[in-house]
């Protein structure tokens, strides 16, 4: 008896002892293998990195490393950058990726029209909702569950559209991301690849400003256009110019452009192709000059198409 009796007191003790441990502990109850640290604000670090694909109806596919470059605790900025300076040239001018250049470190704001915009909630809690501005769009956005260190998010806005992301509290960063406009389009889609830490290597951020923007179809005629660079502000010219470029000519077509500094005459920019030729995603710098450029192209065939764009961008760069 004095047997039993000594086991059954081991045993409520053992139990006790487990529900103190499970109270003080780091795992939260009813959210799966979730500690209170993947559900607080990341601590990121210079040389922090994220691989993700980018997938947009416009361009395609591609990869790119976001890596922090900075740390600026004078104004509270990480500064968020790309590991390769052609992916930073590209995504300047097709400007698709919100999550670069400065990025707040109260709270991950990301910067849509020089306003800092809470897309994340921290610290994370099923049922809390909140606004931002991102994407041309306002958002009322909504934590819809937490399990396993990862936050599922959703947002509508006012025109329709539809965000839904999952945020990782172990990776520090966005797992996967949609949004969606209000005809059920994809517009982007990002996944992550991997995570890493302790990056090395140079880190480039081309800060951008759209310029120009159009797509050309066939015509007997010649065709004239012409964008404006007057610079990042009046006090601040652009470091340089990204163009980008998707062709695609008829089989019976051509077609030429060129683009020409109408102060000097010079022509930075020239291109001709021949029967069904195709040029896609090609995308390249030219001189920043203040004043008129000149846009000319002539395209025969009946399905001959160009797309061209045109930004303007302000060159920052880091070696870690």
């Amino acid at each position: 008896m004095h047997m039993r009796a000594y086991l059954l007191s081991l045993l409520m003790m053992t139990v006790s002892l487990a529900g103190c441990i499970n109270d003080e502990g780091s795992n939260l109850g009813g959210i799966g293998d979730t500690t209170e640290d993947e559900l607080a604000l990341p601590d990121w670090q210079i040389g922090d990195q994220w691989l993700y694909t980018f997938i947009t109806p416009e361009f395609g596919e591609d990869s790119t490393r976001l890596v922090v470059a900075d740390v600026r605790e004078d104004d509270g900025q990480f500064m968020l950058g790309i590991s390769s300076e052609g992916e930073a040239q590209r995504h300047a001018v097709i400007n698709h990726n919100p999550f670069l250049g400065r990025v707040t470190m109260d709270g991950l704001s990301v910067y849509e029209n020089g306003e800092p915009q809470p897309v994340f909630n921290f610290p994370w809690a099923v049922g809390n909702t909140w606004d931002f501005r991102l994407f041309g769009q306002q958002w009322t956005a909504s934590t819809d569950n937490i399990y396993n260190g990862e936050v599922t998010v959703s947002a509508s806005s006012d025109e329709g559209h539809e965000l839904d992301y999952v945020f990782s509290g172990r990776q520090g960063f966005i797992k996967t991301l949609v949004w969606q406009d209000s005809e059920g389009t994809e517009n982007l889609r990002m996944n992550l690849n991997q995570k890493k830490t302790g990056y090395t290597g140079d880190v480039f951020f081309y800060r951008a400003g759209d310029l120009h923007d159009n797509l050309y179809t066939e015509n007997d005629q010649e065709i004239y256009d012409s964008f404006f660079d007057e610079g990042y502000s009046s006090n601040e010219a652009w470091d340089t110019l990204v163009w980008y470029l998707d062709v695609e000519i008829d089989e019976k077509g051509s077609g030429s452009l060129t683009i020409s500094d109408q102060q000097d005459g010079s022509s930075p920019l020239s291109r001709a192709w021949g029967n069904g030729a195709t040029e896609k995603g090609s995308f390249g710098t030219i001189p920043s000059k203040s004043g008129e450029h000149r846009i000319t192209l002539t395209l025969q065939g009946e399905t001959s198409v160009v797309h061209l764009k045109v930004a303007g961008a302000l060159v920052r760069s880091w070696s870690l």
